[in-house]
């Protein structure tokens, strides 16, 4: 769901990969009958001499990283490269990716968030600078001050003060909450860090920034961003959300390593209740587009009578990509990416900063249940690449981008950066728990619950999040997320008073440690969770739960 910026859903390891971070011949003008379906409707006017093995080598990618389908467009000096589809829509199914395959974008719809606030402010509706309870009276966070301070240009920078991740079990996997009802649970999640002080990724606050948005603008977020943005830019491919899908359209179906083992097809997902943080589904196609409007500061090709067209100026493209949080940069996993290392790194407005041999890169990744995706500008050079997967692997989609990025940057080399992120990755993999084995060597394998388990059965309330419901089902424990119908599973003791919960949706890759505390009388006072693997995403925030047993007659009556 991994940064979220990979969000939701990548590993760790995809997550600090996402950083590390000449001759020209021309393409024939129709490739031959003899290509693959998917690679007939490629726009290749001219390519770098680097990129003319270019279908071979994200076929490698596809292989090595496991990826049914791949989607990539480049975009330079305002012309269309290439925009092409490589491999399946689904595993196992015939229909092939093209440019034209929708996948969810998830968190580069920040970009798009950012913009329609910009685009807000121009029109004199807000200012970016004004308080978020200026516009939304009701908005609490949980400490008074930042409740006070915080500004519509902070709910796009991720230094709030609250963790990485903090509350998007609110929204992840998808609940019942509405966009309202996430936000106002806002005043109940904890900060741990001071306000602006500290980079921490998060999602919730773009559910601010959905709000803040149809509160201006008088339209839903979706109608928004339809009518501005996608009409005047031409992106008619892009729909806000999986409910607008259709029966027979060209769209990827996601896939995740279930069990972190066996790849599996994953069902699109509709992210109603904070559409602002990644709700989108777009084409490579449509993309393109996006990327040299961003490219262009803003400026649309001119109209039928010749006058030019704007979707936002060029002064709010520029605080856009201005760094307002400073990033530490960390040390690569192995040192073959040391390359990628950047002399800079931050956040500006929905986009990451950083750069790469003497070019500012302006760039964003996104998560999403079986699909991540990589949008990378390189304003010097008017250059821009998106690569869209259906497969959790931030490691193709990087491997795809630095070979586009050293087509251009780095014409007289040609690192083969399969081979180094497959190393980065098998380094990974190696050292993460992906089992109880791990901890199984410190375990009580004799000791056992202080309680029968029937005892245990119950409802836990959290202040944010809301109930957790334990049922005995004849003598099997099942924990049920009120809110979040993916969230069930199976309770087994582990060791004393905690158990491990395996999830009957193993494709989440999330099961937890369950643990009770109880009382001098034996009586249970709370209940924690804590992910097993350093593999799950971090947006299972079962951690920051602060679970407390609710009295049956309370819990009947709510």
């Amino acid at each position: 769901m991994s940064l979220r910026s990979l969000s939701p859903r990548v590993a760790a390891c995809c997550a600090l990969l996402a950083l590390t971070a000449g001759a020209w011949a021309r393409a024939p003008a129709a490739p031959p009958a003899t290509l693959p379906i998917s690679m007939r409707d490629t726009v290749r006017p001219l390519l770098p001499a680097q990129l003319q093995d270019f279908d071979a080598y994200v076929e490698r990618v596809r292989k090595t990283f496991d990826v049914p389908g791949i989607a990539v467009a480049i975009v330079k000096d305002g012309q269309v490269v290439m925009e092409q589809g490589f491999g399946r829509r689904e595993m196992g199914q015939p229909a092939r990716v093209d440019a034209h395959t929708l996948f969810a974008i998830a968190s580069n719809t920040k970009a798009f968030t950012a913009a329609a606030l910009q685009q807000l402010a121009e029109q004199g509706k807000l200012k970016m600078d004004d308080r978020v309870i200026d516009h939304l009276p009701w908005f609490r966070m949980s400490d008074p001050y930042v409740t006070h301070e915080m500004r519509i240009r902070d709910l796009l920078a991720h230094r709030s003060g609250l963790s990485l991740g903090a509350g998007d079990l609110l929204y992840w996997p998808p609940t019942s909450y509405t966009t309202k009802e996430v936000v106002q649970r806002l005043r109940h999640v904890p900060l741990a860090h001071g306000f602006r002080s500290h980079y921490a990724y998060d999602n919730i606050l773009f559910a601010v920034a959905t709000l803040v948005i149809e509160q201006a603008s008088g339209q839903s977020y979706a109608d928004y961003v339809r009518q501005h943005i996608f009409q005047p830019v031409g992106m008619h491919e892009s729909l806000i959300d999986k409910t607008y899908l259709k029966p027979g359209m060209d769209v990827a179906m996601g896939h995740a390593m279930a069990d972190f083992t066996r790849l599996e097809p994953v069902p699109p997902m509709a992210w109603l209740n904070d559409p602002g943080a990644g709700g989108i589904y777009a084409s490579v196609h449509d993309m393109a587009k996006w990327m040299n409007v961003q490219l262009a500061a803003g400026a649309l090709p001119a109209a039928a009578d010749g006058k030019p067209r704007r979707l936002f100026s060029a002064a709010s493209r520029h605080q856009m990509w201005s760094m307002l949080t400073p990033i530490d940069i960390g040390k690569p996993p192995i040192p073959e990416l040391a390359p990628l290392m950047p002399d800079f790194y931050g956040y500006g407005e929905g986009w990451f900063l950083s750069d790469y041999r003497g070019q500012r890169l302006v760039w964003h990744t996104g998560g999403w249940p079986g699909m991540v995706s990589r949008v990378t500008l390189v304003p010097g050079l008017h250059l821009g690449v998106v690569v869209l997967t259906n497969q959790e692997s931030g490691a193709a989609f990087n491997a795809v981008t630095w070979r586009v990025l050293d087509a251009y940057l780095n014409p007289g080399t040609k690192t083969d950066w399969v081979a180094v992120y497959a190393k980065a990755v098998k380094k990974f993999d190696a050292s993460a728990d992906n089992s109880l084995a791990t901890h199984a060597k410190d375990r009580d394998k004799a000791s056992q619950p202080s309680l029968p388990l029937a005892k245990y059965a119950g409802t836990y309330r959290d202040p944010w999040y809301g109930d957790v419901v334990i049922r005995d089902e004849g003598g099997k424990l099942r924990l049920r997320f009120s809110k979040t119908a993916q969230l069930i599973g199976t309770l087994t003791p582990w060791q004393h008073d905690s158990f491990v919960v395996r999830w009957d949706d193993r494709a989440l890759n999330a099961d937890a440690f369950v643990s009770f505390a109880l009382d001098a009388d034996g009586v249970i006072t709370a209940m924690r969770m804590q992910p097993i693997s350093p593999r799950t995403d971090f947006s299972f925030d079962f951690q920051d739960l602060r679970l407390v047993p609710v009295p049956a007659t309370a819990a009947a009556s709510d």
